[in-house]
């Protein structure tokens, strides 16, 4: 059994291999992180920046020692994580029913899970409300590098400057560029979705 656990963790590292640079790419296309995150290799087509970072962070979390505390507080933020995106798709389900979805699932699934994940969350906090507490202090002080990076748009020149120089750099080190739009991206969901029959207009004209 220990042997057969251990093997499993090679899927999960797998996963999160791929996952974890696909969210610092996410926010990047997003203007949430430097731009230079959401560019990918032009030939490959790897998101190597944001592959660095994640390798950088990983090694910094690595050498400082003890890390099982970290993992508790992290751990916790996923999970409320989890929640908070159920609880979106439910919302976006009510407000916009006839949004082009490649995916459409049962609204019982999200529901059953979202009732299953409350009650475990309950229990988190009941059992260990200090490492939730940690946790969610954590993930708050997000909020002050967002204020600073994302929603103050009037920073000094000298800033930007950087910014794009190190953009730059990075293109050259990485030979990463911007990848290519999808019109679904930037169009607004009411110009591209059928209200007739649920799929996507600009594919049914194409």
């Amino acid at each position: 059994m220990p042997i057969s656990v251990a093997l499993s963790t090679f899927g999960g590292i797998n996963g999160y291999l791929f996952t974890s640079s696909r969210l610092c790419f996410s926010g990047a296309r997003e203007g949430h992180l430097p731009s230079l995150l959401a560019m990918i290799h032009f030939k490959n087509c790897t998101p190597i920046p944001a592959l660095l970072v994640c390798c950088t962070a990983t090694l910094f979390i690595l050498c400082v020692g003890e890390t099982h505390n970290l993992i508790n507080y992290v751990s916790f933020i996923n999970y409320l994580s989890y929640g908070v995106t159920i609880t979106g798709l439910l919302y976006y389900r009510k407000r916009k029913p006839n949004i082009y979805r490649p995916i459409k699932v049962n609204l019982l699934v999200p529901v059953s899970y979202l009732l299953f994940w409350a009650l475990l969350l309950g229990f988190s906090l009941y059992s260990e409300p200090v490492v939730c507490g940690v946790g969610l202090v954590i993930m708050l002080t997000g909020v002050p590098v967002y204020f600073l990076g994302v929603y103050w748009k009037e920073k000094p020149k000298c800033i930007y400057d950087f910014i794009a120089c190190a953009t730059s750099v990075g293109q050259k080190l990485c030979y990463v560029v911007f990848p290519q739009i999808d019109p679904t991206e930037i169009d607004d969901p009411s110009e591209w979705t059928d209200h007739s029959s649920g799929r996507s207009s600009f594919f049914a004209n194409s």
